[in-house]
Parts: C-alpha cells; structure tokens; sequence
C-alpha cells in the first residue's frame, strides 16, 4: 500500500478525520497524481465504513463526532477535486 508523509494512506485519512491533519493545497502539493488518486478513492470507502457503523440513536455526542469525521472527510475530498481540477489530472 502506498504512503504519504511517511504513514498509511488509511492512517492518514483516520487523522484526517479526527482533525490532526488538516487537507489544504499546500500539503496535497507533495502526492503524486497516483497517490493522490488512491487517497480520493481511500477517503470514499472510509466514508462508507463510518456510515455503515450503528447509528448511535440516544447519544447525541456520539453522534456529533460521528458527523463532524463525516463532514471533515467530505472537505477533504472536495478540496483534493479541486485541486485535481485545476492540475488538469482526472481522479476517476
């Protein structure tokens, strides 16, 4: 599996997630198109693990972490479109 910044792709978007690792252009400027490939395509499937975990009905701070993670992943991934779009390099 590739890395990036000397962790796992996977490593890097859970921090990413919790907030240690703030997504700008300045630190997607050192990937390579291919990893930064595989990082947009690792962003969508741990998306998908969050939302397919239990739904914590009842507790509500639960619940906001588990939006807050979501609402950061969504940032990152647009912000690394974005930034692929103005590269001129296609993610898909």
């Amino acid at each position: 599996m590739p890395s990036a910044r000397g962790k796992s792709l996977k490593a890097l978007i859970r921090d990413v997630a919790d907030g240690y690792v703030a997504v700008n252009p300045l630190f997607l400027k050192s990937f390579e198109p291919e990893v930064l490939k595989e990082f947009y395509g690792e962003i969508s499937r741990v998306q998908n693990d969050i939302r397919l975990e239990r739904f914590p009905s009842h507790d509500t701070n639960a619940i906001r972490l588990r939006n807050v993670k979501l609402q950061r992943l969504y940032s990152a991934s647009m912000i690394i479109r974005n930034y692929a779009r103005e590269r001129r390099f296609m993610l898909v």
